[in-house]
């Protein structure tokens, strides 16, 4: 089996559900990999500005909701503002702590489910997200 990016299984994924392959998608995707952080719209805009510096903030919108709906693309909100990071390839349940200053983030293996669910007695769950919003060590300092 040969090795696989992240851009390159997106590409893939794209290709598999019938999105055609242009080069400003993988430029898109390429800001993604090598920022490992959550992202803007605006941030990745910019992060395409030299190489495309007339693309449209609404390409790059519909796009990254294309790669969203195809879980390429994992999706939070902070201060009322949409951010997006590569999807976790990590297997198994978890959660993420999301740094407010630079976009960092770090896993969280514990679930705090049990205890609501304890609390919702009769309640369907059907989804849940929990994320904890802070500044990293780096950003702390």
């Amino acid at each position: 089996m040969t090795y696989m990016t992240a851009v390159e299984q997106a590409i893939e994924t794209l290709k598999e559900h019938g999105y055609k392959y242009t080069d400003k998608r993988e430029n898109m995707l390429s800001v993604f990999a090598a920022e490992n952080r959550y992202l803007t719209a605006k941030e990745v805009q910019l992060g395409l500005k030299e190489r495309y510096p007339s693309i449209s903030y609404d390409t790059i919108y519909r796009n990254i909701y294309t790669f969203v709906e195809l879980e390429v693309l994992e999706e939070t909100e902070l201060n009322g503002e949409k951010m997006f990071r590569f999807g976790c390839k990590h297997t198994g349940h978890h959660h993420h702590f999301i740094c407010t200053n630079c976009g960092k983030t770090k896993q969280i293996e514990m679930c705090p489910m049990n205890f609501f669910e304890n609390q919702l007695n009769g309640c369907q769950i059907e989804s849940h997200r929990f994320e904890i919003f802070g500044k990293c060590e780096n950003c702390s300092k």
